[in-house]
């Protein structure tokens, strides 16, 4: 059964590889359940129901995309816009009930879902070129790479420099430095499950020098009723103000969700001809996930890069996917087990070496960049160095997009890109000068 709805042997992979792919993704991605529920408890949600929201609102999602795709990737609530949500169109000073937040995040994945059925999303994806498409997933390993680094202690901010070395004598370094490690070794040795043997390695060593704290194994759930539904739709006519808002939901998710399947396609080898096949039923997938997301009570589902960590340990096909849906839903009846994963953002020497060893691996492309042409090296090196510095994917692509058109239309080469192209460097030019 499991050979004729995911193609295993077409995809050179196995049960055990999917499995132990499907779980690793859980275990990098489970931080979520925890942050998820911190975040929008600021905007005045009920913590325990957001949490369930998460887990429910993920598990479907991640459903949804391995029976309509059979790609391995995992959908969540997505960092950034979360935050965005909670601490600064909701929080208690906006005068925004978080209740017409989840509105207008219902509207933004309306227009997602259309603009994904017609395939314009698909036509922005497949315009980009090669060298872009290779800079972008190069550039989300190395932000989340930095994000390993920032959650794992090994940098810190600085207020001369922005950033700096942490203290590499702290418990939560030391920790973090023997997770990489035993990551590393194994990878280089080829061992299979490398990186899910070197979480649970981090995992019980954190629980013996007492980073982690035990305290149980499961519990019932909360409930969802506090969020369930509650949404209001505001008369953005009425409230100009909140026109802007729908734009940014809209825009940063849109170019998050492409640079992020872009990246897990090179990673996963599910290009074709510079192309992900199924790209319009991926981008449909994650823009319906963001609507039902927001009936359930939770910020803007979209895909995570994170799922790059299961694609390191062999996962190829949905059912990769399947395995961490799975454990998305256990996770509601074993919260303080999960917990022991998960929990400890922003600073966590479990899930930080995992961020920065599959942040590493996603570099692999860099030499399919054309480094002698200018006006394709110079796109791929802003669109690389911007996403960490930036914290942004989406300001990446931006720098990215608007160099690339700026240096065909100088060097009288502009034939050789999409006409799209142009029309959103002039898009991400437009939301610099406003200020969005």
């Amino acid at each position: 059964m499991l050979e004729k709805l995911f193609a295993l042997k077409d995809h050179d992979t196995s049960i055990r590889r999917e499995l132990v792919a499907g779980l690793t993704n859980f275990m990098t991605i489970s931080y979520i359940i925890f942050v998820q529920p911190n975040f929008l408890s600021a905007a005045g949600m009920n913590p325990g129901a957001v949490m369930v929201a998460t887990c429910i609102s993920s598990a479907l999602a991640t459903f949804l995309m391995a029976f309509l795709t059979n790609y391995p990737v995992v959908l969540a609530p997505g960092m950034g816009l979360n935050a965005y949500f909670a601490f600064e169109i909701c929080n208690p000073s906006s005068g925004l009930p978080w209740q017409e937040g989840l509105g207008i995040i219902f509207i933004a994945g309306l227009l997602f879902l259309i603009l994904s059925f017609v395939g314009i999303r698909e036509a922005i994806m497949n315009a980009l070129p090669t060298s872009l498409q290779n800079a972008i997933a190069i550039g989300i390993g190395l932000f989340i790479a930095f994000i390993g680094l920032q959650m794992s202690g090994i940098i810190a901010k600085d207020p001369a420099t922005f950033i700096t070395l942490g203290a590499l004598d702290d418990q939560n370094v030391l920790l973090s430095i023997f997770g990489i490690a035993i990551m590393l070794a194994l990878l280089a040795r080829k061992v299979k499950g490398a990186i899910l043997m070197g979480i649970l390695a981090a995992t019980v060593a954190s629980l013996i020098f007492g980073v982690a704290s035990y305290n149980g194994i499961a519990e019932m759930p909360p409930s969802i009723e506090p969020t369930l539904f509650k949404l209001r739709f505001p008369n953005i006519f009425a409230k100009l103000e909140l026109i802007p808002v729908l734009f940014v939901f809209f825009a940063i998710d849109m170019f998050d969700s492409i640079g992020t399947l872009t990246a897990i396609g090179y990673r996963a080898q599910l290009m074709e001809a510079g192309k992900l096949a199924k790209a319009r039923r991926a981008l449909m997938t994650d823009a319906a996930s963001t609507v039902g997301g927001a009936c359930l009570g939770t910020s803007t589902v979209t895909c995570y890069i994170e799922s790059a960590a299961g694609i390191a340990e062999g996962g190829r096909t949905g059912l990769t996917a399947v395995v961490t849906g799975i454990f998305m839903l256990l996770a509601l009846f074993f919260q303080p087990l999960v917990e022991i994963v998960g929990g400890g953002y922003p600073i966590n020497p479990i899930i930080g070496p995992t961020l920065i060893v599959v942040g590493g691996l996603m570099l692999r492309n860099i030499n399919q960049i054309d480094w002698e042409d200018i006006t394709e090296s110079i796109p791929a090196f802003l669109t690389m160095l911007m996403m960490p510095l930036s914290f942004s994917i989406t300001d990446g692509i931006g720098f990215g997009v608007i160099s690339l058109a700026f240096l065909k239309l100088v060097t009288g080469r502009r034939k050789e890109i999409h006409p799209i192209i142009y029309y959103f460097a002039l898009f991400f030019v437009a939301c610099y000068i406003g200020g969005l």
